[in-house]
């Protein structure tokens, strides 16, 4: 079993200065392997890193109008489906597909959350990058975390959850989508929602000399400058928009994602 020692000098091998912000995404295979669970990692964590944050998304917030835009990858429904939706609060759990752990920071007494009905981020010594995020402006958290010189964290994670790689999607250009969401007071409009990330694998090679890795156990940890994954995945999108985008036939995000690049493609060649 790994140790709460374990941890704590597993991840001091990482070298993040420790007055740093972390952006951490941690997987929950990884914690049957720790003798004390989400909480002894959370709290090796915290000791090793002052400034910590993590997405609590609430993709149960969702709701699906009866009309929209089109190339929205997206199918309407005949009747906005506000009754299975749960309305966001603060208090309101993140989506199991985020991980134990992520709802345990959410739950640190010393936690707090950002206010965005679907792609909310908490964290402890974080709230100037918590404030930056609007409706409008998801991605807010992330942008603020990279002016600080932050640092990605992959506990036993691939590039698939790394959704500082969305943040550098919008900054190059690709299509973004719409979503809505059920606050308390009514259903509201979510743009620049991200699209499918199971693609994101084939940032590895470029990342793999800036890459900072340790092995816990059996678990590999690896961790990035923010700005440095940023400004790779924005470079190499920026040559081709489609890199990055999955290849699964049914995949509507990327199926989508080809169809408004090849319009616009095309739309430019005729200037």
């Amino acid at each position: 079993m790994i140790s709460y020692r374990d941890l704590a000098n597993g991840l001091k091998r990482l070298d993040i200065p420790g007055h740093q912000p972390v952006l951490a995404h941690i997987s929950n295979s990884v914690l049957s392997e720790i003798r004390g669970g989400v909480d002894t990692l959370l709290a090796a964590l915290l000791a090793t890193v002052d400034n910590v944050m993590m997405p609590t998304f609430t993709f149960q917030t969702m709701v699906v109008p009866r009309t929209g835009p089109t190339n929205n990858a997206l199918e309407y429904g005949t009747q906005a489906q506000e009754e299975s939706a749960e309305a966001f609060t603060e208090s309101l759990p993140c989506s199991p597909e985020m991980g134990e752990t992520a709802e345990k920071m959410r739950n640190h007494p010393q936690a707090r959350r950002s206010y965005h009905p679907i792609l909310s981020f908490s964290g402890v010594g974080v709230d100037v990058a918590l404030n930056a995020q609007t409706i409008a402006e998801p991605w807010g958290p992330i942008q603020k975390l990279s002016e600080m010189n932050g640092w990605v964290l992959l506990f036993g994670c691939d590039q698939t959850v790394n959704c500082t790689i969305h943040y550098a999607e919008s900054i190059a250009g690709r299509k973004q989508f719409i979503r809505w969401a059920l606050t308390e007071e009514k259903v509201v409009e979510c743009p620049h929602f991200p699209g499918c990330p199971k693609g994101f694998n084939a940032l590895d090679p470029a990342l793999k000399d800036s890459t900072r890795q340790s092995a816990i156990g059996l678990t590999l940890v690896r961790t990035f400058s923010m700005q440095n994954l940023i400004n790779t995945t924005v470079d190499i999108l920026q040559k081709d928009l489609t890199t990055l985008l999955c290849s699964q036939q049914d995949c509507v995000y990327c199926s989508e994602a080809r169809r408004w690049f090849a319009a616009r493609s095309h739309w430019i060649s005729l200037r």
